[in-house]
């Protein structure tokens, strides 16, 4: 019988025989309309137009109307399309007479299997011929199966006995009644198992390893039939039938199963639920307090009761939590367990459950089960109770006024930053020194020869670490800060890929810096020759900070630590060590954005991984502080 929770085994049972009479059919278009609603449409060899149903978890049936299609087709039932559309339906099966379709689909010289599940929470799964799992709706992972894309997809074994011998061994296998086994091991069904032992004669209490297997056998086999050959379709109070049971009165009846099946289950724009009206973001802040201090009521009120039954019933238990105490002390929890069970007194019985680990009972007081630790006295015991009621009043407290503030709380303006404007240097490595003069840097043996004869001019600075590799930094004017401008150079260079924590730095006028190598030597790409006296500055401390600029303009900054506090709302600091660039940055972002809570969404194109990377220096790096 189908009932709006779903259709039975049998129900697809018949569905499929009445289905098999529809081929040839050929595949159109499939739709989704909500997480497990889908339909498909099916053309027929006399161009007749069919429409499938499917609800998973709980029906598959040819439909009369499907609903409106969705504006945007969702990825899997692009998917289907993809694999199925213009496919001939080859066949349609059911293993035994589980809740499980095979939809057997030829598209060119390919196979594919369309399986809908409608046990537990439903699935539909796309397998090739050999039924390899192509892609499911649902990904799960079970005891006995997985159902992953590349796995073999396991049809359940067949539930229908091939024999009356098999089926006798099933029933003497069996420690529950004759109705309960053939609704559970033969998946009949409540309604359809009674049926069995009606056509049978057999007492549906009667436990199935004395039941007569050959007349069940036989009742059994003669409801297979009528849902295959002999189907006489209604729509009764209780149900939709595949044929009448005798104790049910039909309200209508139809010509086929389908006919019933479409009658009985919503359709078209009926199955489609409507939308729940959007609240608020106050709203639902109202609502789930509101919910929670109706859960906190309810724990306070329970808790409570326990400790009013406790003394209301001290003498009672008293005596339990006593005796109980002393066995405990020559005797084992397994033991006393035993005892209790045998025992047939009043105290006995209200011993619910046993915590041997805890030396502690589940007491049934005045219908309601209250842990006790037998150890402690009732006082103690009570309590524990008392204190939790407390905690849950206090609880309630801060929900109230934590509802009364939100009240008052007046609305909050959303905050408009401009974005940084573009400028030359931003293709660069750049920064700006605590007292605002620019530091900028080449990125590579490109950029570097780039900065120096482009934007080396009289008044500027060549700076670089003593090492073989890294950025020059040019420094665009006098600073008081020349701390920063050499962390800035040491930091971005080879000492940072090495791991160092430390580097020497030198700095040079920017009539010192030449291209032009001594008679005899060679000067490679990105590299100069300094001549003349260098000024350096030693033991120069590695660090990036990077963080989030909100004034004067919207942006990402990186470079010197003290340079970029001065500047950032919210940063991390870097220093050499263990973790890639790209995962660096990707750590950074997320920081920055909890930092700004969701206020984050409207900077998302300002606040990404890519515009972080940008500041994080080649080489590990380890988050050694954030603020």
């Amino acid at each position: 019988m189908a009932n709006l929770k779903g259709m039975s085994g049998l129900d697809i049972h018949a569905m499929v025989s009445e289905a098999q009479g529809f081929l040839p059919l050929w595949i159109g278009k499939t739709y989704q309309y909500d997480t497990g609603l889908f339909g498909i449409r099916l053309n027929g060899q006399d161009k007749q137009k069919y429409s499938l149903i499917i609800e998973i978890g709980k029906r598959v049936h040819f439909t009369s109307s499907l609903p409106a299609a969705t504006p945007n087709p969702s990825g899997y039932s692009m998917f289907l399309r993809k694999y199925c559309n213009g496919g001939r339906v080859l066949g349609i099966s059911q293993p035994g007479i589980e809740r499980v379709i095979d939809i057997e689909i030829g598209k060119s010289d390919n196979r594919f299997h369309l399986i809908v599940e409608l046990f537990d929470e439903g699935n539909i799964i796309l397998t090739d011929g050999d039924y390899t799992i192509i892609q499911p709706l649902k990904k799960h992972r079970f005891k006995d199966r997985n159902v992953f894309g590349g796995e073999t997809y396991t049809l359940t074994e067949s539930s229908v006995p091939a024999s009356e011998e098999e089926f006798a061994a099933i029933l003497q296998a069996s420690d529950a009644d004759t109705v309960r086994t053939l609704a559970t091991q033969f998946l009949m069904g409540g309604k359809f198992a009674e049926e069995a032992c009606k056509m049978a004669g057999v007492s549906k209490s009667e436990p199935a390893l004395s039941a007569p297997a050959d007349k069940l056998f036989a009742a059994y086999a003669a409801i297979l039939k009528k849902t295959e050959d002999e189907r006489s379709p209604c729509i009764t109070k209780s149900g939709c039938w595949p044929f009448l049971l005798g104790n049910e009165t039909p309200v209508e009846t139809f010509a086929s199963f389908t006919q019933a099946l479409d009658q009985y289950f919503p359709r078209g724009k009926e199955l489609i639920t409507p939308p729940k009206p959007k609240l608020t973001r106050e709203e639902n802040i109202r609502k789930r307090q509101l919910d929670a201090i109706a859960s906190f009521e309810k724990k306070i009120e329970r808790y409570e009761t326990i400790v009013d039954a406790l003394y209301l019933h001290y003498t009672f238990v008293q005596d339990v939590l006593s005796t109980l105490k002393n066995a405990s002390a020559s005797a084992s929890w397994q033991d006393i367990e035993k005892i209790l069970k045998e025992s047939k007194s009043e105290s006995a019985a209200a011993i619910k459950t046993i915590y041997p680990a805890e030396s502690a009972i589940d007491l049934e007081i005045d219908g309601k089960i209250v842990k006790l630790f037998v150890q402690e006295t009732i006082e103690v015991n009570a309590d524990r109770y008392y204190e939790l009621a407390k905690k849950f009043k206090k609880k309630r407290k801060g929900a109230f006024a934590a509802m009364e503030r939100m009240i008052v709380s007046p609305k909050k303006q959303k905050k408009v930053i401009p974005l940084r404007k573009k400028k030359w240097y931003h293709r660069f490595r750049w920064c700006y020194t605590s007292d605002g003069i620019l530091m900028v840097g080449g990125k590579d043996a490109g950029t570097n020869e780039e900065v120096v004869k482009k934007y080396l001019q009289g008044g500027d600075t060549f700076v670089h670490a003593d090492v073989h590799g890294g950025s020059v930094i040019i420094l665009k004017g006098d600073t008081d800060k020349m701390n920063e401008v050499a962390q800035f150079a040491a930091s971005y260079s080879n000492a940072w890929k090495n791991g160092h924590l430390t580097a020497d730095v030198y700095a040079a006028s920017p009539e010192q810096v030449s291209k032009t190598p001594e008679s005899g030597e060679y000067v490679s790409r990105g590299a100069f020759v300094i001549r003349g006296e260098r000024t350096y500055i030693r033991n120069v401390g590695l660090g990036v900070a990077i963080g989030l600029q909100t004034t004067p303009e919207l942006g990402v900054i990186g470079g010197p630590v003290d340079a970029v506090k001065s500047r950032a709302e919210h940063y991390v600091v870097l220093r050499p060590g263990r973790f890639e660039p790209n995962d660096v940055a990707k750590k950074i972002l997320r920081i920055l954005r909890d930092k700004y809570g969701d206020d984050w969404k409207s900077m998302k194109n300002v606040l990404n991984s890519e515009s972080i990377a940008a500041f994080v220096p080649p080489g590990g790096s380890d988050i050694t502080e954030e603020l």
